[in-house]
C-alpha cells in the first residue's frame, strides 16, 4: 500500500458517488476500507459509488446497514462486496458476534463505516483509510490514504 494521502473535494452527493465509482473500479479483492467521518458526511454515498464501480447494477439497493450491521452485494466479476456499519457497536469485540473474520477474504472487499469505533479489530489488516469532513452544506473534503498506487492514480485521473 502507498504511504501517500490524497485529498478530494466533492461539491455534492453525486460527485461523492462518482468518486466512489472510481475507487470501486480500482479494487481487486482482499481489501478492507475504513470509512470515518461525522453523520451526513458522505460515507454511504461513497459506498453506493464503490458498489457501482464494482459492477453492482442498482446503487439504489445500497443503503447503510445500521440496523442489520452488514449487507452483502455480489458483483459480476465474482467478488463479494461487504458493507459493514459499526455505528451501533461499542467495541471491536462486538465484531466477533457477526463473523467479522469471515468477511475479510481474498475474493471480497470489506467497507466499514464508522471504522474508528472498531479500530482495534483492524490492526494488522492494513486498511485503506478514507476520512470525510464537512466543508459546507453539500461540499465534502475526503482524504484517501494507505491505498494502492493504482487506486490513487485512478482517483487522480478522474
Amino acid at each position: 500500500m502507498s504511504g501517500r494521502t490524497i485529498t478530494v473535494t466533492t461539491q455534492d452527493p453525486a460527485e461523492t458517488i462518482a468518486l466512489g465509482r472510481c475507487i470501486g473500479s480500482a479494487l481487486r479483492g482482499g481489501q478492507v476500507v475504513s470509512l470515518v467521518g461525522p453523520l451526513g458526511s458522505g460515507k454511504t454515498h461513497l459506498v453506493k459509488g464503490v458498489a457501482r464501480g464494482m459492477g453492482v447494477d442498482d446503487e439504489d439497493l445500497v443503503h447503510s446497514p445500521t440496523f442489520v450491521l452488514v449487507h452483502e452485494y455480489p458483483t459480476p466479476g465474482g467478488l463479494l462486496l461487504y458493507h459493514l456499519d459499526a455505528y451501533r457497536l461499542d467495541s471491536a469485540e462486538d465484531l466477533k458476534g457477526i463473523g467479522f473474520e469471515d468477511l475479510v477474504q481474498p475474493d471480497a472487499v470489506l467497507l466499514i463505516e464508522w471504522a474508528d469505533k472498531v479500530a482495534a479489530a483492524l490492526r494488522g489488516l492494513d486498511p485503506i483509510a478514507i476520512t470525510f469532513e464537512h466543508v459546507a452544506e453539500t461540499r465534502r473534503r475526503i482524504f484517501i490514504s494507505n491505498a494502492p498506487d493504482t487506486l490513487l492514480e485512478a482517483v487522480r485521473a478522474d
